[in-house]
């Protein structure tokens, strides 16, 4: 059986870096996304793809 990974078992540390990002994502996601609609490049559309992904990640304790 596999053993379930709990949060509670990282350092505190990690923790309150996880919540802090959690936290700061949405707003840079945000910005990103206006941005990428002013001046939509290859770069700016990947780095949205990427910041929606990191977002919905944090969002959902995959990270």
């Amino acid at each position: 059986m596999k053993k379930r990974f709990s949060s509670y078992s990282l350092p505190p540390w990690v923790r309150q870096i996880r919540l802090v990002s959690a936290q700061v994502i949405i707003p840079i996601t945000i910005f990103q996304g206006i941005r990428t609609i002013f001046f939509p490049t290859t770069f700016d559309v990947l780095l949205l793809a990427i910041l929606i992904f990191l977002a919905c990640a944090l969002h959902l304790e995959w990270i």
